[in-house]
């Protein structure tokens, strides 16, 4: 069903990353500060990001609307190191940064400037915007953590809804396209002024959408950050993916819930994943609080776009730097099916987001928040 994009350029070439090995972090709060003090704040702690957080969801689409976004902030070190490997092969593993610190497992609030180098400016990078595209079944909401996260730091943000997602009235069983469900992204970045790069961060079958949003808009975007994403190749969809889970796609079948609104004698129009299952699917490590938001928020994943192939070329997607979050307590897309979509289109490097599942922006914000950082201040090559 898809098409291509391009016709005249070959198809993307893999390339070949640089070797870097997973790492512990050091504690980021001081050598004054005691287990004991941290776990005895966690909940004070927790209870401040949720109530900042929730006042960003609230005013997420004036901030769309407005381009919001704060002045630049200096930021502290960071504690998501890289450390090269000198056992270098010649099929080197993919960069890997894990995201581990000596806190609580509550992922507590850490202020911004405790989280990034304190020397680097948010005016210095190459782009302060991020641009956040939710996957299948969610909307913009499921961010309010992270966009809270970006703006106190000083970042630009803007988290779309793709078309029938979140708020957005269209219908999704009237999807007929990647390219429809996709337009909400691909009409923001048309509209950016000469010149101006962002950097986008996709989630879910996200990947596949900011994939379509990179061949076609390449010159706008910086960088591109799948979490734990449908990160495919030319010629691949989304469901050819998921296609390649074996035992551990269960949960998933269980879980999913067709809708016929053309007929049952037709194709499905759209698929709805059953609230029951929620937690254990896509949750398992969340909140309460966050899976009931999800619960009355989530809307079906138009089916056409899951089942349309996608056309990636090398002279307009392969020219976007990419990188990958992965999520290794992931019931929806398990740790070795992203490995596999990893090594089958690598990205320039791999970070690795200890005890997260399917949605670190609940269950682990933090530290996604920091990563996410971190990838905006890598240099240009």
């Amino acid at each position: 069903m898809g098409m291509c994009l391009s016709r005249s350029s070959g198809p993307v070439k893999k390339r070949q990353s640089k070797r870097l090995t997973n790492q512990s972090a050091a504690a980021v709060n001081g050598g004054g500060s005691n287990r004991w003090s941290r776990n005895r704040s966690s909940k004070r702690d927790d209870s401040i990001i949720q109530e900042r957080a929730l006042a960003a969801a609230i005013l997420l689409q004036q901030q769309m609307q407005n381009g919001g976004g704060g002045g630049a902030v200096p930021f502290d070190r960071s504690a998501s190191l890289r450390y090269p490997n000198s056992n270098s092969k010649k099929n080197p593993p993919l960069p890997r940064s894990s995201s581990s610190r000596a806190r609580s497992l509550t992922d507590p609030l850490l202020q911004p400037h405790q989280l990034v180098n304190q020397e680097v400016k948010v005016d210095d990078l190459e782009t302060n915007h991020f641009v956040l595209v939710h996957g299948g079944g969610f909307g913009a909401w499921c961010w309010y953590k992270t966009i809270a996260l970006l703006e106190e730091a000083g970042f630009k943000v803007t988290a779309v809804d793709l078309t029938g997602s979140g708020i957005h009235s269209f219908d999704t069983n009237s999807i007929a396209s990647l390219s429809q469900y996709v337009q909400p992204l691909t009409d923001f970045l048309e509209k950016l002024a000469d010149g101006e790069k962002v950097i986008l961060v996709g989630h879910d079958f996200g990947g596949a959408c900011i994939s379509f949003a990179m061949e076609l808009h390449s010159l706008k975007v910086s960088k591109a950050v799948f979490v734990a994403a449908a990160m495919l190749t030319s010629g691949q969809s989304a469901l050819d993916m998921f296609s390649q889970k074996t035992d551990s796609n269960d949960l998933m079948r269980q879980s999913q819930i067709f809708i016929y609104a053309n007929g049952n004698d037709k194709p499905p129009t759209a698929i709805d994943l059953d609230k029951s299952l929620l937690r254990d699917l896509l949750f398992n490590h969340s909140p309460a609080k966050d899976v009931a938001l999800a619960s009355v928020s989530m809307r079906p994943i138009p089916f056409s776009p899951v089942l349309e192939k996608l056309c990636l070329t090398d002279s307009k997607y392969g020219s976007v730097r990419r990188f990958y979050i992965e999520t290794t307590e992931d019931n929806a897309i398990p740790i070795a099916l992203q490995q596999n979509l990893i090594s089958n289109n690598p990205p320039e490097q791999v970070f690795h987001l200890k005890g997260a599942d399917h949605s670190p922006f609940f269950s682990k914000p933090q530290g996604l928040h920091r990563i996410l950082v971190d990838i905006s201040r890598i240099p240009s090559t």
